[in-house]
C-alpha cells in the first residue's frame, strides 16, 4: 500500500513586520487577522524570527535575552481593556518618525514612545496590587520563571542606569563581575524599576500565549528561530559567563564567525562569544535545555540558525580584525542532541544547513531526522559552458521530501530584487528554467516551489506581493537603518492573492483539506 506523504506550506513574516498603529507590528488585532488570512488561504505554518528584545542594530539575532520576549510586541490596546492605560494615551505620532512608519520601523521613535507607555501601564498594574486583574497569575509567573526573569529585569535596570548594555566594558566592575553584595544593594534600591521589567514580561507572555492558542486553533503551527550563539552584550553572557570561553583575566577569549569564502575574502566576523562546550557538557547542557524548553513555550517548531555549529564552528581569537585567522573547533552535537531527546523528548527542529556543509554536518542532521533547508535563489549556478547545472540541489526538481524549501529567507533579497540584480545571462537562464517571461518569474518560482517534493515550503510575504529590493528584511554584514525594519501595510494585505494561492496549494497537495 502506498503511504501518503503529507506536505505543508507557510509564510515567513516576523511580528515586527505586521501593520499596526504604534510604528511596529505587535500582538494586536492585525496579528490575529493575519492568522485568519493564512487559514483562509490554506497555509498551515507561520514562520517568524527570534522573539527576544533586540539590542544594537535592532537584529532579532542579537537579543538582550534568549528567554525574554520583545516588549515592543506588547499590544497596548489590550492594556486599555485591562484598564491599565486610557485610550487617548496610545496615539503614535508618525510625524516624529524619520521614515514612513507604515512601510518601515523607526526604532528610535518607537522605543521612545512605546517603552514609557508600557512602563506607565506596568506601574498602574503594580499600584493595583492584589485588587487588580491577573495579579495572582503575575505572582505565579514570577515564581515559575525565576530562573531567568530576575536576572533579565536586573540586567535591563543596570543597562538603563549606565546607558549601555556592554556590561563587560561599560559597567562598574562590581556589577560586571556580579559581586553579590553590590547586586543585592542595587536591587534593593531599584526595586520598582526591576519589578516593572518583570511586569512587562508578564504582559508579553500573557499576550503571546493567547495569540499562539488562537493561531494553533486555526490549524497553523508557528515556526520559531533560535540563533546558536548569543550576543556578547546580553544577560545570557552576563549571568552565565562560565559557559563561554574566557582568558586568565575573565575576558572572552574567542568569538564566532565564518571563514573566507566565495562571498567574502576575509570571512564574516560575527563577534559572538563561543561556548566552552566542556563546561556545558559537564552540566548536562542545563542552560541549553532551559533555553529550548523556553522557546517551545512560544512556538511549535524550532529553526536552529547556523546548525553546523553543533558539529564544528569557526573560532576566531578575540580582538582579530577579520575572520581570516580562525580555526574549526569540534562541537559535541551528537551528545547534545542525545541529552535533548532524553530530557525533552522529540523536539521538532529545522536545521539551517546553508553555506559550507560537510558530510559530518549532514550525518548529524540526518541522524536525528531534522529537515534541512533549500533556498530556490541559490539554485541558478552556471557551468563553465554557461549552462544551468540541472543537478544543483537548490533547484526544486531535486528537492528531497525531508526538507523545508524557500524562495528566499530573511537574509536574501526579495525574489524580485534578486532577479533584477542578476546579469542578463543568468536572467535568461532563469526564464528558460521557469518557461516564463521576466515579469512572471516570481509567481512561477512560487508555483514550482509549491509543486516541489519538499515536505514543507515557506514563502516570504514580500514574494507573495512581488515586492522589489526596497522590501528586503536584512542585508547580512551591514548595519543599515532599514535592516529589520520593513513592514507590510494594511492596504497591501487587501491584495493578498487568497484564491490563487489556495488553488495552488490544493492542486499540489499542500492544502490541509487534501
Amino acid at each position: 500500500m502506498k503511504i501518503k506523504q503529507n506536505r505543508h506550506s507557510g509564510i515567513l513574516l516576523h511580528i515586527s513586520s505586521l501593520p499596526g498603529p504604534c510604528g511596529i507590528g505587535d500582538l494586536g488585532v492585525e496579528a490575529y487577522a493575519m492568522a485568519d488570512l493564512l487559514a483562509k488561504t490554506g497555509f498551515d505554518h507561520w514562520q517568524i524570527l527570534p522573539l527576544g528584545p533586540t539590542g544594537f542594530g535592532n537584529s532579532p539575532y542579537a537579543s538582550r535575552s534568549t528567554f525574554a520576549g520583545n516588549e515592543l510586541f506588547i499590544d497596548v490596546r489590550k492594556l486599555v481593556t485591562w484598564k491599565l492605560l486610557k485610550e487617548d494615551q496610545i496615539f503614535f505620532d508618525e510625524q516624529h518618525a524619520s521614515t514612513e512608519s507604515k512601510n518601515y520601523i523607526d526604532y528610535e521613535a518607537v522605543i521612545s514612545y512605546k517603552i514609557p507607555l508600557l512602563k506607565m501601564a506596568a506601574q498602574q498594574f503594580m499600584s493595583l496590587g492584589p485588587s487588580g486583574i491577573q495579579f495572582k497569575q503575575f505572582q505565579s509567573f514570577c515564581k515559575i520563571e525565576e530562573y531567568w526573569l530576575h536576572d533579565y529585569a536586573l540586567f535591563m535596570t543596570l543597562f538603563e542606569e549606565f546607558g549601555d548594555a556592554r556590561w563587560f566594558s561599560h559597567w562598574p566592575s562590581q556589577y560586571a563581575k556580579r559581586d553579590e553584595a553590590s547586586l543585592f544593594e542595587f536591587s534593593e534600591s531599584h526595586k520598582q524599576q526591576i519589578q516593572i521589567w518583570k511586569v512587562l514580561q508578564f504582559f508579553f507572555h500573557i499576550q503571546w500565549k493567547e495569540f499562539r492558542t488562537y493561531v494553533n486553533n486555526m490549524g497553523i503551527k508557528i515556526i520559531g528561530d533560535i540563533p546558536i550563539f548569543v550576543a556578547s552584550d546580553s544577560v545570557d553572557t552576563w549571568s552565565n559567563k562560565h559557559l563561554f570561553k574566557t582568558d586568565a583575566y575573565g575576558n572572552f577569549s574567542a568569538v564566532s564567525g565564518v571563514p573566507p569564502d566565495f562571498f567574502s575574502a576575509t570571512g564574516q566576523l560575527w563577534g559572538n562569544p563561543v561556548y566552552d562546550w566542556n563546561v556545558c557538557s559537564s552540566q548536562s547542557y542545563q542552560w541549553w535545555m532551559e533555553r529550548l524548553s523556553k522557546i517551545l513555550q512560544f512556538v511549535d517548531v524550532i529553526r536552529i540558525d547556523h546548525f553546523r555549529g553543533f558539529d564544528a564552528y569557526w573560532e576566531i581569537p578575540a580582538g582579530s580584525p577579520t575572520a581570516e585567522y580562525g580555526s574549526w573547533i569540534h562541537a559535541p552535537g551528537k551528545d547534545f542532541f542525545q541529552v535533548m531527546q532524553k530530557r525533552l523528548g522529540t523536539v521538532p527542529i529545522i536545521a539551517e544547513d546553508l553555506g559550507v556543509v560537510t558530510p559530518s554536518v549532514e550525518q548529524l542532521r540526518d541522524m536525528y531526522g531534522f529537515p534541512g533547508m533549500k533556498v530556490y535563489q541559490f539554485g541558478f549556478i552556471l557551468t563553465e559552458q554557461g549552462k544551468l547545472d540541472g543537478h544543483e540541489e537548490f533547484l526544486p526538481h531535486n528537492y528531497p521530501y525531508q526538507c523545508v524549501a524557500y524562495t528566499g529567507t530573511h537574509d536574501n533579497d526579495t525574489t524580485r530584487g534578486w532577479f533584477e540584480a542578476l546579469s542578463p545571462e543568468i536572467q535568461k537562464v532563469v526564464c528558460e528554467y521557469l518557461d516564463c517571461e521576466p515579469e512572471a518569474v516570481v509567481s512561477s518560482m512560487i508555483r514550482t516551489l509549491i509543486a516541489s517534493h519538499a515536505r514543507n515550503i515557506i514563502i516570504p510575504i514580500q514574494d507573495i506581493f512581488n515586492l522589489d529590493t526596497s522590501a528586503r528584511m536584512n542585508k547580512p554584514s551591514t548595519c543599515g537603518s532599514l535592516n529589520w525594519s520593513w513592514r507590510v501595510t494594511e492596504e497591501l494585505l487587501l491584495e493578498f492573492p487568497v484564491t490563487r494561492l489556495r488553488n495552488l496549494l490544493f492542486l499540489y497537495g499542500r492544502h490541509p483539506l487534501t
